[in-house]
């Protein structure tokens, strides 16, 4: 069994960049139209789709989690999205995203790094924890 990466279990308990992002109609649409989900509700951005949490990511953060983490880009692949909604994202909602590495381990010559994201609405709210994993190979 290969050793983590260096340096890399001592990411454990590392923060992420923390970030703010405004749900506009505009996005949800995008996301409707990209996976063809074609929903009346969606189409005028009225209700969220359940994955649109990744737009937040994608769109809100700055900072590249491979670069933070000292990750091989090259070798980086998205593993497993889990999400916990524990209220409701709205349009016009801003969000604001922390984030942890919770947990990091090798496996099959491949080292996972668990990602655990909570996202706090407008009025202190956390509406939504995720937990991403993404695999380094090696």
């Amino acid at each position: 069994m290969k050793i983590l990466s260096a340096g890399l279990k001592e990411k454990i308990g590392m923060k992420l960049e923390t970030y703010t992002f405004k749900v506009e109609k505009g996005k949800i649409k995008e996301l409707a139209l990209a996976i063809g989900d074609l929903r009346e509700e969606y189409l005028n951005g009225e209700v969220i789709l359940p994955t649109f949490p990744t737009v937040i990511d994608f769109w809100g953060g700055g900072a590249s989690t491979s670069d933070l983490l000292g990750l091989n880009v090259k070798k980086v692949l998205h593993g497993e999205q889990e999400y916990e909604y524990l209220g409701e994202i709205k349009p016009g909602d801003e969000i604001t995203v922390t984030g942890v590495v919770e947990k990091v381990y090798t496996k099959a010559a491949m080292n996972f790094v668990i990602l655990k994201k909570e996202f706090v609405n407008q009025h202190g709210e956390t509406v939504l924890i995720s937990r991403s994993t993404v695999i380094e190979r090696h």
